[in-house]
């Protein structure tokens, strides 16, 4: 079995959220070796040539995205860092906000020596209050032992970070609806371009990143980027957080390095599924992602290129497993309702998309349904795909839409028992 590895999280059991334990593990050693030995277009390179990429769920570079920002003038810029993880199933950033408050503000002021920025926002999930709480402490012990604010560790650098609560919307995970919402607008995603690395928070260069991205940034300057790279896959290296939930019988957050089997997370890790069930379904990286048959998540590795592969996307590696007695069109119109729920009404293909796709599974399930409507589901979800502002529409679409195309027999089913021929019961949140 693959050893869990804690380059992100500590050991069961121990708690890193003050500055003085995070300081008995190599804390802020990295801070200090990056911003007292070496040149910022030193660390872009480090975390370019590291191979880090983003665990927000598009997988971009990390380092290649600091390379975007200007490299003359000298107007503000700013961090704007996602801390919002509202998507069902995600809840690994939660993780480190809470247990190792310290590794994500290392993170960000290295990020800050290397690309000259004047502040970050951690903009947080308004329901995460124990993590803000966490946050804003940590904030304050390291600003008082010197970490943040003036002239840091005799550098020169000026950095704060300021920790944002939203008010609960998924669209503000989305980094133009992010940034509407840190400037007090309602969060709805802005036209691209003019992309955040040019035009981001007041209209100044900005990086954006999530809490895991910047985590692992301390690690990658201290130990060098060929030991990240030594870790993992060649397109997909160091480590990420697997959240899983679902029908096993541990559901948790396991820190293994990417391209780690899919079927050892899930049978060895999380102690495999509850007595006498068969594996059905599994959805590798959020709601958002294709759901994959049993088959294929007996054979797929958790890493970029293997999971596009196999018709999916490692998303932010969030694992929902389903056995032989969950009822997938159920599972889809859940999905359905939520992104209908989130959808912040801009793009008519979102808008009436998200709207026709709730309503379509909502009556497969309950059995009214034709088998008319099931093609109907799929011509609304190819309309969506692709043609919107943000992502928000192809979420809702693959995460609704596969369902319908790996597991159609079992929609037909629906519609032929006149219900879900699991229960027979109608299912109405």
């Amino acid at each position: 079995m693959t050893e869990q590895l804690r380059l992100l999280l500590p050991p069961e059991g121990e708690d890193w959220t003050s500055i003085e334990k995070y300081k008995q593990n190599d804390g802020y050693e990295a801070a200090a070796k990056a911003l007292q030995s070496m040149k910022p277009e030193d660390i872009v390179e480090e975390v370019k040539s590291s191979g880090l990429r983003g665990r927000g769920g598009a997988g971009f570079s990390t380092g290649m995205k600091w390379s975007f920002l200007p490299k003359d003038g000298r107007r503000p810029r700013y961090i704007a860092c996602n801390a919002d993880e509202s998507e069902p199933g995600t809840f690994k950033d939660r993780q480190i906000l809470e247990r190792n408050p310290h590794k994500l503000i290392e993170g960000l002021l290295i990020a800050a020596w290397a690309n000259t920025i004047d502040a970050a926002y951690v903009y947080m999930r308004g329901e995460y209050r124990g993590a803000f709480e966490t946050l804003t402490g940590a904030v304050e012990e390291a600003r008082a032992a010197g970490y943040l604010g003036k002239n840091i560790l005799g550098s020169g650098l000026d950095f704060d970070v300021f920790v944002h609560r939203g008010a609960g919307a998924y669209i503000c995970g989305e980094e133009t609806g992010l940034m509407e919402s840190l400037e007090g607008r309602k969060g709805q995603p802005r036209k691209r371009p003019p992309f955040p690395a040019v035009s981001g928070l007041w209209k100044q260069p900005t990086v954006i990143n999530n809490v895991e991205s910047m985590s692992h940034v301390p690690h990658i300057v201290l130990k060098g980027s060929d030991w990240f790279k030594g870790i993992g896959k060649e397109k997909s290296t160091g480590t990420t957080i697997f959240g899983v939930s679902g029908n096993v019988m541990k559901p948790g957050v396991y820190e293994l390095p990417l391209g780690v089997p899919l079927r050892e997370i899930i049978f060895e890790h999380a102690g495999g599924l509850r007595p006498g069930r068969t594996l059905k379904a599994v959805i590798p990286g959020g709601v958002s992602m294709p759901v994959l048959t049993a088959e294929m998540a007996m054979e797929v590795e958790m890493d970029h290129d293997s999971l596009q592969k196999a018709g999916t996307l490692l998303g932010t590696g969030a694992i929902i497993v389903m056995d032989d007695q969950a009822c997938l069109v159920r599972a889809a119109m859940v999905i359905a309702r939520f992104f209908r729920h989130e959808s912040c009404g801009q793009c008519t293909q979102c808008r009436e998309g998200t709207g026709w796709l709730h309503q379509l599974t909502k009556s497969v399930e309950a059995g009214t349904a034709t088998i008319q409507d099931l093609d109907t589901i799929d011509e609304v979800t190819s309309f969506m795909e692709g043609h919107t502002i943000c992502a928000l529409s192809d979420a809702a679409a693959w995460g609704t839409g596969w369902f319908l195309r790996r597991f159609r027999g079992e929609f037909e089913a629906h519609i032929e028992h006149g219900g879900c021929p699991l229960d027979g019961v109608s299912f109405d949140i």
